[in-house]
């Protein structure tokens, strides 16, 4: 018998995979960076590729911050280096340090979001009764 979902669910499906897709494409896109041996043909082939995941999300909405900026950032990225005539080999090389800094960044903010001292506290509440 086949599972019927619900609308709800399938968005919920889709929000996930397009945040998996999302956080893969930095990491290819930092690891890009980061190699000294990469060149801007590889760039742009990798880059182009992951955009194309990335399209088939278009109506999927965010909701937390980090992902409206991580997306953001991609699409600004995108438009700066793969849609612009005029980028080419050396201005690769001249921002490749810059952007993967701001990746590092961006991979940061998220584990500021996920981390938080307070789950990990124990409340005096719940010790009350060991006394």
């Amino acid at each position: 018998m086949a599972r019927v979902y619900t609308p709800k669910q399938i968005e919920k499906y889709r929000r996930q995979k397009y945040l998996g897709v999302l956080d893969k494409s930095t990491k290819n896109l930092y690891n890009l960076f980061r190699n000294e041996n990469s060149t801007y043909e590889k760039y742009r082939a990798k880059f182009i590729e992951l955009k194309k995941e990335l399209d088939k999300f278009d109506d999927v909405l965010l909701t937390t911050d980090y992902s409206k900026r991580l997306n953001n950032y991609i699409q600004s990225l995108y438009i700066k280096t793969i849609l612009n005539d005029d980028f080419t080999s050396e201005d690769y090389n001249s921002i490749k340090s810059i952007e993967s800094t701001n990746l590092n960044r961006l991979q940061k903010d998220k584990k500021a979001v996920k981390y938080k001292k307070s789950k990990h506290k124990k409340s005096s509440v719940e010790w009350e009764w060991f006394c």
